[in-house]
């Protein structure tokens, strides 16, 4: 048993902390609340991403990327998380976003979708969410029927990231209500401009997210738009999913990190009645636990990276690092904000952001009620 990461992975962290504390912190204050000035950034620093040397590092090697495996993404997602100057949701400074779920693609689909996202000609969006089908993905209404060569989508997608910005989605649709979640929905490839489907709303939230909702309205799809085989769309959905639910984790890892250092730091600096904030066992108790939890979800992520790497079931592993990595940031930005009283709730600070986006995230990719229902299931062994 080693607790030690590997020589080349301390590398990995040392070099980015250092990118992080020079490159993206400075920028916090001119970046947060401005969404483009976030995506400039990209563009801003890619000369200095490729004197890093991890363009593309989440890209398979057949591909053209690097090819680093899940505790490494793990090491760069949590090290990126520690600035509130990038978007919370799409850490893509160091590559242009591509959903695991298009590496399956094959042939035409392949060059027509998967290609282009990975050099950045192509976007696309997750649509799977619905108004009585997000923690109940298997309840989803949208369906998908074979018609000839094509299938006619009709439905409703809600609470759709981006889906107003980007070229095509990945859309997860019923194909045999008899069987859904075991062998019934299937996914599709389908262009924002195919007749029929219309952007409808958008949902302005507490965070920086606008989600959409998408209407299917007799969308004709080809056939070789589908992604894999008929009835294997849910597999997708999930495998892209647990990743995901592991990223959560790795986020919430970097935001504790922060946090900690910014109360731990104020604390120490900061008098009160002829005391530093430090000497008080009502702020020392916080940290004190801010750190430990941090102690306790970084064994927890790199023990389900380490399970994910190998190709063994990590799933309870994805929902222990979501639940307790979203609840315990979250605690953690709240807690540093009262430390830091009234300059916490302002936004010259990354804390305030820090505790809107960490609440958000207790809800998307799978609230933490549901996924304890979820691992209390598979512990206990009961339906």
């Amino acid at each position: 048993m080693d607790f030690e990461l590997p020589e080349e992975l301390r590398l990995l962290k040392d070099n980015l902390r250092k990118f992080v504390d020079k490159e993206l912190i400075p920028r916090e204050r001119e970046t947060v609340n401005n969404v483009q000035l976030q995506k400039d950034l990209q563009k801003d620093l890619r000369p200095k991403v490729d004197e890093l040397g991890l363009w593309h590092y989440d890209v398979p090697e057949e591909f053209g990327g690097l090819g680093l495996g899940m505790l490494a993404k793990v090491i760069v997602w949590s090290e990126i998380s520690r600035t509130t100057a990038l978007p919370a949701r799409y850490l893509s400074i160091f590559g242009f976003p591509v959903s695991p779920i298009l590496y399956t693609l094959e042939g035409r689909a392949r060059d027509e979708y998967l290609m282009p996202v990975i050099r950045g000609e192509k976007t696309s969006c997750f649509a799977q969410t619905e108004a009585d089908a997000g923690s109940d993905p298997a309840a989803m209404r949208t369906t998908a029927v074979r018609d000839g060569d094509h299938y006619v989508i009709n439905g409703v997608k809600r609470f759709i990231t981006n889906a107003d910005e980007v070229d095509f989605a990945q859309v997860f649709a019923v194909t045999d209500p008899e069987k859904r979640a075991r062998g019934g929905i299937t996914g599709f490839l389908v262009d924002m401009n195919t007749p029929g489907l219309k952007v409808s709303a958008s949902y302005d939230l507490m965070v920086d997210d606008r989600p959409c909702e998408l209407v299917f309205d007799n969308v004709r799809v080809p056939v070789w738009k589908r992604i894999g085989n008929e009835g294997e769309g849910f597999k997708h959905a999930q495998s892209w999913i647990n990743s995901g639910r592991i990223r959560h984790g790795a986020r919430s890892l970097g935001v504790m990190e922060r946090c900690f250092e910014l109360g731990s730091s104020y604390a120490k600096q900061r008098k009160t009645f002829g005391a530093y904030l430090a000497e008080r066992q009502s702020v020392q108790w916080p940290l004190t636990d801010i750190y430990m939890d941090m102690h306790k979800l970084k064994l927890m992520l790199y023990h389900a990276a380490w399970k994910y790497d190998r190709g063994d079931d990590c799933r309870e592993d994805a929902f222990m690092v979501k639940i307790f990595g979203d609840e315990r940031s979250f605690w953690a930005a709240d807690r540093v904000m009262q430390i830091h009283g009234g300059m916490g709730l302002s936004k010259e600070l990354p804390i305030e952001r820090f505790f809107r986006d960490q609440r958000s995230m207790m809800i998307t990719e799978g609230a933490v009620e549901v996924l304890r229902m979820a691992l209390a299931r598979m512990i206990l062994n009961v339906r």
